[in-house]
């Protein structure tokens, strides 16, 4: 079928929303580009742990996160799950309950909504990812977008400032369902015994902050 309908190559790219007007739109270069900070600095994940509750506290551990949107999500995983602390209580001499300070399933929601939803144009900041001995706060470049409002955030409303960003997270697996990614952080995080996120929605940044389980 893709032979007899005779379409170029930028054709065929354009209809992919991969090219406008001949020119890589930011899913193409995020998604397959061989060096996607190159063309969008901001395209990256900063991640810092900080030895105590303040900014300026000392900073046990940084990375900065490149390349690929996929090798760049892949990363973020690793790094949440490395960082979680589990604490063990012996509820009976044969059972040992597991408690982990914070849900994966529940950070991982979060942190890759920051990178699906932030804005790429006007700004060359990061997503950070800054954990804290005693919450993580995640930043996202760029407010709320189309139809999502302060009213609706987080009950399923979706909009996409970037379609083709959603698009490959979903075909990578790394987005499911869209518009339900903080009601499940929700519920893992209730689950687990923690605090109810906070969201700080202003016009150039989303950020929410996670408090440990006590």
């Amino acid at each position: 079928m893709l032979a007899a309908n005779e379409r170029s190559l930028l054709q065929q790219l354009e209809s992919l929303r991969l090219l406008v007007g001949g020119t890589p739109t930011y899913g193409a270069i995020l998604g397959f580009a061989r060096d996607p900070q190159w063309s969008v600095p901001g395209a990256r994940v900063q991640f810092l742990r900080i030895d105590g509750t303040e900014i300026t506290d000392p900073i046990r551990d940084q990375k900065v996160l490149t390349g690929r949107l996929g090798d760049v999500l892949r990363q973020l995983d690793e790094l949440l799950k490395l960082n979680i602390s589990v604490r063990t209580e012996v509820a009976t001499v044969s059972r040992e309950l597991r408690a982990p300070d914070y849900p994966v399933a529940a950070l991982q929601q979060l942190a890759r909504n920051a990178v699906m939803h932030r804005s790429y144009e006007g700004t060359n900041a990061p997503v950070q990812v800054y954990w804290y001995s005693d919450r993580v706060e995640i930043r996202s470049p760029g407010g709320l977008y189309g139809r999502v409002t302060p009213e609706n955030f987080g009950t399923g409303a979706v909009d996409h400032r970037n379609p083709l960003v959603a698009e490959i997270m979903h075909h990578l697996g790394f987005a499911q369902r869209f518009g339900l990614g903080i009601p499940l952080a929700r519920k893992e995080l209730r689950r687990n015994g923690n605090p109810e996120p906070d969201f700080d929605l202003g016009p150039t940044h989303v950020v929410v902050t996670v408090e440990a389980a006590s």
